[in-house]
């Protein structure tokens, strides 16, 4: 395991809700979405559900149709791997390969980027994602995981 995996993996032992509402993720959305315009300087699309489905969701302008694809294909790697979407594409990585070459799964489905982020609650789980897109895979990444600090520190 490398040093960036081993730093991923820590960031989803920090970053952990004690309980996560509908109420939060209107909040979580907004702290990003209130991020990208001061701190990014660019639009993205906000995305967050819990396991059984949206809850919230918001294309800034400058997106486009293909965020959709983007955020659904991230979001879909958390869901199956239970791990970042960095970390998913960063092991494959670790392990000499690529995420296209070795996952078995379909990319129209599933892609390894940066992005997507699994909400975790203390004692329960993950139960649900964070996704953004619209960046570069790490700054997509970055901008889901400070919203998240952001709306902890609270």
């Amino acid at each position: 395991m490398n040093d960036l995996m081993k730093t991923l993996l820590a960031q989803e032992e920090e970053l952990q809700f004690d309980s996560f509402t509908n109420e939060d993720a209107l909040q979580l959305g907004n702290i990003v979405v209130q991020h990208a315009k001061d701190v990014i300087g660019k639009g993205i699309a906000i995305h967050i559900e819990n396991d059984e489905h949206p809850l919230y969701t918001h294309y800034m302008a400058g997106t486009s149709k293909d965020n959709i694809y983007w955020v659904n294909t991230k979001k879909n790697v958390v869901n199956h791997f239970g791990h970042s979407s960095l970390y998913v594409g960063e092991m494959f990585r670790d392990q000499g390969t690529t995420f296209p070459e070795s996952s078995g799964l379909p990319l129209s489905e599933y892609q390894g980027e940066g992005g997507s982020f699994p909400i975790i609650v203390r004692g329960q789980g993950k139960v649900g994602t964070i996704t953004v897109s619209g960046l570069t895979g790490e700054e997509d990444h970055q901008a889901a995981v400070d919203g998240i600090r952001k709306f902890l520190a609270k």
